[in-house]
């Protein structure tokens, strides 16, 4: 198993043409690639604006649907693992999904997470958002094995709930992605604080790639994509503009990190549990055989 890998953040710029967007996440993929990096992470709703009306618009199945499809040849050419951010899925059922593909270096599409915990909100200054108006909830955790191990995928919102990250750390993740687009109020307040909490807790990597700010955009984000290590160390993040963030991911520093703080060991689980450790049972963890690494 690989103790060592690169990881490229992609934040990008989200406009209302999704072609553009579409091309402009092609363009860092390979921008990423030529960094040498082996794992590309977009950012939440990279392909359309986080307004409804783009939700129904710009719904796709899966499979069959372009931006499928694009992702998959991207991750295939680049040779790249690839968190395709999210992007609204329509069933057969009318629903709609705020849906995270992850795709494998050969462009096979290895795992799919459906956002479990919807952004409806009204906050002191104002601001309103109520996702379940368009989008329906997912019902399963998504952990992926990966050459580097287990990894889990949750969407923005799903990081403020420290049971779905235990739960995702009891079934071995080593990293936790985290496609996200926080508001620019909750983000200054709790961004940074959630990803260390979430990697202190559990002693796991916790990445989080949101999209560039658009002060001028009907929802404005925080960005600031940010790359969290074990022991709750900052060991990269952007500011709010478009770019890039790489960042060498050492996983030896987790085995480190429960050497120096055995919680693990500590637990009392005759005292407390997760009274909804059924929850394992919703837990899918997705492979791929294709997988050829160097």
């Amino acid at each position: 198993m690989l103790n060592r890998v690169k990881v490229a953040l992609c934040q990008m710029k989200v406009t209302a043409s999704k072609e553009e967007n579409l091309d402009k996440a092609v363009e860092m993929i390979a921008r990423a690639r030529q960094k040498d990096a082996e794992i590309v992470v977009l950012p939440e709703m990279f392909c359309c604006p986080l307004v409804h009306k783009y939700y129904q618009k710009y719904a796709e199945r899966v499979p069959g649907g372009e931006t499928v499809k694009i992702l998959s040849e991207a991750a295939r050419r680049e040779g790249v693992f690839l968190i395709g951010g999210s992007l609204p899925e329509r069933v057969d059922e009318g629903a709609i999904y705020n849906t995270s593909l992850i795709f494998d270096n050969q462009g096979e599409q290895i795992g799919k997470c459906r956002k479990l915990h919807l952004f409806d909100v009204k906050l002191k200054n104002g601001f309103q958002f109520n996702e379940s108006a368009t989008l329906s909830a997912g019902d399963q955790i998504t952990v992926i094995d990966t050459p580097w191990g287990k990894i889990g995928v949750l969407i923005c919102y799903d990081l403020r709930f420290p049971e779905l990250a235990r739960l995702m750390a009891l079934s071995g993740v080593k990293m936790i992605f985290a496609p996200a687009a926080f508001t620019k109020n909750t983000g200054q307040s709790h961004w940074e604080t959630l990803f260390k909490s979430r990697a202190l807790d559990n002693l796991v990597f916790m990445l989080g790639c949101s999209p560039a700010r658009d002060p001028e955009a009907a929802y404005v984000v925080y960005g600031h994509s940010i790359a969290v290590n074990p022991w709750g160390k900052v060991i990269g993040e952007l500011e709010e503009e478009e770019g890039m963030l790489i960042v060498d991911v050492q996983l030896d520093e987790l085995d480190e990190a429960r050497r120096s703080l055995p919680v693990w060991q500590h637990r009392r689980e005759d005292v407390y549990y997760l009274s909804n450790l059924k929850a394992l049972e919703n837990l899918t963890v997705f492979s791929s055989q294709s997988v050829k690494m160097d």
